[in-house]
């Protein structure tokens, strides 16, 4: 352009390497103290089989029967909450059990929608998807859990 002047390029530095050891990752989300933090309460509906539907969902006050209120809190990892779960799900205690978790929540026009969100054994093993914690599952307070216990 006219009466603009461009300022030359310059190639960047390289950045150092090896320098001793990396510090360890943050976390996602904030630990709760859980002495000093009021717990929250996590409606959890259960179904043997598959999940709740979106339509299960979809009038206010006639969300499915098969509910367990919870109190938690948002660093609640889905292993946390698989010991919960079998705890008034008896389908939950069989050996071979599998559950999925999904966090039920209004979408921006106001339908609820059902979000698959991590899956467990019943009697873990470590992996899967155990350590996942609701906060950084994009969990907010006021959504539903879903389980589905197959």
């Amino acid at each position: 352009m006219a009466g603009v002047a461009q300022a030359p390029k310059r190639a960047l530095a390289p950045q150092p390497q090896g320098r001793g050891p990396r510090s360890p990752p943050r976390p996602r989300f904030a630990p709760v103290d859980r002495e000093k933090t009021c717990p929250l309460l996590l409606r959890v509906f259960t179904k043997v089989g598959s999940h709740h539907t979106n339509e299960d969902f979809a009038v206010r006050g006639k969300e499915p029967k098969d509910e367990v209120q919870i109190y938690t809190w948002k660093d609640a990892n889905l292993r946390e909450l698989t010991d919960l779960v079998k705890e008034v799900a008896p389908a939950a205690r069989r050996r071979n059990a599998k559950l999925s978790f999904a966090i039920v929540y209004p979408d921006r026009h106001g339908h609820f929608v059902v979000k698959e969100v991590g899956r467990t054994l019943s009697y873990g093993n470590g992996r899967l998807d155990d350590a996942k914690v609701l906060a950084e599952l994009g969990f907010a307070i006021g959504d539903y859990l879903d389980v589905a216990i197959m």
